[in-house]
């Protein structure tokens, strides 16, 4: 039996590390949730130094931040959506909130013909600057990554209470698109008053988010991680899962900052547990 505790600290480090120390030995797996560990860019992995602190305190138990999942689940996801008639992602303009934590989504995205504005510079720095190529993302990432991965992560993404708080902000990049993509407190926070039938495909988010986005006249929502009482859990929690099933994470490919997780761990489980997206249909959307 698999028995899956979420265990949230508010965005408080101290009660994190808390956290960490009192499960290291006792739990089978360990994911990081609010924070990535790693970010993969053009080929690249960079280390979040605050991310990487707290991993280093569980000695015993393996501590995963959902990134290697990203990489090959969210890949796949796309791939299906863009086959699937009811989504018909193929050459739609989509919006990636967040590409350098999602890069795989990113890449796929763009080789399925989609017309993407990757988010990057407004949502995690807000600069109000959309950027629209892998090229000029992967430049940007190379660039900043060293910097931005040195930074405290409340700096570049809502914990805490600020995850309950919504701003609009960006409204024409918004309206522009057909999809609206990546991580949903990102989404969540300069959501715009209407959405008039756009999808979202996300994951992380509970039934009173899913009504949120109902309400304000999303077409449908698409995550890319089975619901579990009621939320359809993050990467993080998902990875974690199939370390603890495993035994051991999965090993790493590559060398220097060219680190990449073994793919074919994360296609084995996927196929294993049978995971694919869920997707929901509004239509319209209802005031």
């Amino acid at each position: 039996m698999l028995v899956i505790e979420r265990i949230g600290t508010d965005g408080d480090v101290r009660r994190a590390m808390a956290a960490i120390r009192e499960w290291d030995g006792r739990a089978a797996a360990i994911g990081l949730g609010g924070i990535d560990r790693y970010l993969y860019v053009g080929g690249r992995r960079y280390v979040f130094r605050q991310a990487e602190r707290l991993a280093r305190l569980a000695h015993k138990t393996p501590v995963v931040d959902g990134s290697g999942l990203k990489h090959t689940l969210e890949r796949r996801v796309v791939r299906q959506l863009a086959e699937d008639p009811q989504v018909a992602l193929r050459r739609k303009n989509v919006l990636l909130v967040s590409a350098v934590d999602r890069f795989g989504m990113a890449e796929t995205l763009v080789a399925e013909g989609c017309r993407v504005t990757f988010g990057d510079l407004m949502f995690g720095l807000g600069i109000p600057v959309p950027l629209h190529s892998l090229q000029t993302l992967n430049r940007m990432g190379h660039v900043l990554g060293p910097v931005v991965t040195q930074l405290p992560i409340h700096w570049l993404y809502p914990t805490g209470q600020r995850q309950e708080q919504i701003r609009p902000k960006y409204r024409r990049v918004y309206r522009r698109a057909d999809v609206i993509a990546g991580d949903f407190h990102y989404i969540r926070r300069h959501l715009p008053e209407r959405l008039e039938g756009v999808w979202i495909l996300t994951n992380t988010v509970t039934r009173e988010d899913e009504e949120l986005l109902r309400r304000r006249g999303a077409g449908g929502l698409i995550t890319t991680t089975p619901e579990w009482e009621g939320r359809s859990f993050g990467t993080n929690v998902l990875e974690a899962v199939f370390v603890a099933m495993a035994g051991e994470p999965p090993a790493l490919l590559g060398s220097g900052r060219n680190l990449y997780p073994d793919e074919s761990f994360y296609h084995y489980w996927l196929e294993r547990l049978g995971v694919r997206p869920r997707i929901t249909c509004w239509g319209a959307g209802v005031d």
